[in-house]
């Protein structure tokens, strides 16, 4: 996300913007889309530069710097609180509570980006027992061998009960700055480029006791993602359709507005939802009793709960919900950027659905219905022409998620960087932004199918 797309950070549906479109933004979109991108889109490389790099491995979690922390070994290897490096007061900004907790740190060591960045977003996997939170740091070095601040990319914990999951604002060096949970470059122009990072992560507990979260992933993805209208097309790969299980934000509209208005703010943890249950992850009735009992799919509001970002004040925070994916059983998740429709059905075709984020008018996705800022949608398929089979949570019901959008034009408004919207300006879009969910114990294909998209 870059600071462009800022002001439509919250990812709610926009059907004002819809109105707007149909009542005269197509026409500047259409000519100015065919000024702008001329021949230099025509032979623009049809994959994006990405680097994503994790930490997940036992030998991963010893190399790195540990104050207070260890590596801890087993099927599913990951770093927890041995001895505290010491206490530390911290008041959560949401509430004005003051508590001490102790810490431990650890810190990765520094990884060299094949792909100097613009952009950088981090994303975690974690357990976070009552009285446990988390932190997570970025810092980085310029292509002009100049160190960025220590950033904070995120406060987490599973819960509410402690402290409230939150980004951090008003983070910048005024060479880069933090939006929500984004690294950006603030002039990508100048040539300037992130061309290094490390990460550190420091747990936290109530003192006095033997609680510790346990952190099975930290990893983080740079991007240096080309300013373009257009992307070139790709041609129909294999059909195949994944069984997704399908949820509507909209029929959650006005229910528990403290989560970002309500449903209809709701698609990225709706999208999330499905995703989760379609791996087999499940809620228990203990876990929903808070829910009212009148309001349907109630794992749904689960999901908005607590995937919700207190100064973000919405529940698109995409590596809050990659953490909330990551806290079923046996599941993992990361945010990163994909380069084409080809890597989405190198994907399904291993049985691995994504989340995509997408801005577009209503007159550029045809069957959409309405138009938006910043929308998440699950990509479950391909037909035999190539079209995309989303569920799309902004669907008056669930029998009417399930939807086929062309080709051509998901897969531009999906991968784009740059757009109109409905007054003619330009603003951003996400440049291929997903979240991939999967499973720890993972097939071959699998395996072979993530590596391909360049996750590991």
């Amino acid at each position: 996300m870059s600071r462009a797309e800022q002001p439509s950070r919250r990812s709610v549906l926009a059907v004002a913007v819809a109105a707007a479109a149909m009542a005269g933004g197509a026409a500047p979109v259409a000519a100015a889309t065919t000024a702008a991108t001329g021949a230099k889109d025509a032979g623009a490389a049809p994959a994006r530069p990405v680097d994503y790099r994790a930490w997940t491995t036992y030998a991963d979690w010893r190399a790195g710097t540990a104050r207070g922390t260890r590596a801890v070994a087993g099927a599913r290897p990951g770093l927890e609180i041995a001895q505290p490096a010491g206490t530390t007061d911290y008041t959560d900004p949401h509430t004005g509570t003051t508590a001490t907790w102790e810490y431990a740190t650890w810190t990765s060591p520094v990884h060299r980006l094949s792909v100097p960045a613009t952009e950088a977003v981090a994303s975690w996997n974690a357990r976070t027992p009552a009285g446990t939170w988390i932190q997570v740091e970025l810092r980085g070095t310029y292509s002009d061998g100049t160190d960025t601040p220590w950033y904070v990319m995120g406060r987490w914990a599973a819960g509410d009960q402690d402290v409230k999951r939150t980004s951090v604002d008003d983070q910048s060096d005024g060479r880069s700055t933090i939006w929500t949970d984004t690294f950006s470059l603030d002039a990508p122009a100048s040539g300037l480029r992130l061309t290094s990072y490390r990460l550190r992560l420091t747990l936290h507990r109530r003192p006095g006791t033997r609680l510790t979260p346990t952190v099975w992933r930290i990893g983080a993805m740079g991007s240096d993602v080309p300013d373009r209208f257009t992307v070139p097309a790709s041609a129909p790969g294999v059909a195949k359709e994944l069984t997704v299980p399908r949820y509507s934000q909209s029929i959650h509209s006005g229910q528990y507005p403290e989560y970002d208005n309500g449903g209809e703010a709701w698609c990225s943890p709706t999208s999330s939802q499905m995703i989760i249950e379609y791996w087999g992850g499940r809620l228990t009735p203990e876990q929903l009793s808070w829910v009212d009992p009148s309001y349907a799919d109630p794992q749904v509001c689960n999901a908005a709960r607590y995937t919700y970002d207190y100064q973000y004040e919405g529940c698109g925070n995409w590596p809050f919900n990659a953490a909330y994916a990551a806290t079923f059983k046996d599941l993992q998740a990361v945010v990163t950027r994909l380069g084409s429709l080809t890597d989405l059905e190198t994907l399904i075709a291993a049985g691995i659905p994504a989340i995509t984020s997408q801005s577009f008018l209503s007159t550029e996705l045809t069957g959409a219905g309405y138009g938006t800022n910043g929308h998440l949608m699950t990509v479950i398929g391909f037909t035999a022409d190539g079209d995309v089979i989303a569920n799309d949570p902004a669907s008056p019901n669930d029998a009417a998620v399930r939807r086929v959008y062309r080709r051509r034009e998901f897969e531009n408004i999906w991968l784009r960087t740059k757009r109109y919207n409905a007054s003619g300006k330009v603003a951003s879009g996400s440049g291929g932004i997903c979240y991939l969910f999967f499973p720890v114990h993972l097939t071959g294909h699998q395996r072979k199918a993530l590596a391909a998209v360049g996750v590991s």
